[in-house]
């Protein structure tokens, strides 16, 4: 592995940041480091940068619970950008998104992302979440209290949510239907999670079943 090189810090002793998801490739943020928060990244494995508006390190998630492990960091070419690979744990953007580049301008003649390619994401952003809550309860989260009270209270919820999906097709509301299969999907992922199975478990066997059977 080659190690970084000096970084070409600008006037303002600032590098540029891309932060991306290790896991999808996905670019959450684009952010700034000084040297300090550079050296505390690659000490802590923790996202660490510069805010330019607050004149301060900030620690990402230290007050959102929304940290990020970093698990690599790279130099771009001449040295004065840097790239932190991250396992996000929980949204990236301030706003709740899981990235903060959600607002896209399509362009004539391009390639429209693929569908389902933001659910992905959310999806795969919403378990780890969930599985950190599993691991690291946080008092009054309902996300521990559910685990707290195990499949039955998980199941009950599902059962409701399941309901409420029908209803809102029922009455043909289509933003009531889109929250309330968010919901039962969260509940489904939380029921998932304690009981050990993966989102790759679920994936391998839909992947199973649409394969052309002789």
């Amino acid at each position: 592995m080659t190690a970084l090189p000096e970084i070409n810090w600008d006037a303002n002793g600032l590098a540029p940041v891309v932060i991306a998801d290790a896991t999808t490739g996905a670019v959450l943020t684009l952010a700034y480091a000084n040297r300090e928060a550079l050296e505390r990244t690659l000490a802590t494995r923790s996202t660490w940068l510069w805010s330019r508006s607050r004149n301060e390190l900030w620690n990402k998630g230290a007050t959102s619970g929304n940290t990020q492990r970093v698990v690599s960091v790279s130099a771009d070419c001449d040295a004065d950008a840097l790239l932190y690979r991250v396992v996000p744990n929980g949204p990236a953007c301030h706003t709740g998104a899981a990235s903060c580049f959600t607002k896209t301008q399509p362009l004539d003649g391009a390639e429209e992302p693929p569908e389902g390619a933001e659910f992905a994401s959310a999806i795969s952003a919403l378990a780890r979440t969930i599985q950190s809550r599993k691991a690291h309860p946080i008092e009054g989260s309902y996300t521990a209290k559910l685990f707290a009270g195990g499949v039955d209270r998980i199941g009950k919820k599902i059962g409701e949510e399941a309901t409420e999906v029908v209803i809102a097709a029922k009455n043909a509301d289509r933003g009531e239907l889109v929250w309330e299969t968010a919901d039962l999907l969260y509940h489904a992922l939380v029921l998932l999670a304690e009981r050990g199975v993966s989102l790759d478990d679920v994936g391998a066997e839909l992947s199973r079943r649409a394969k052309p059977t002789d």
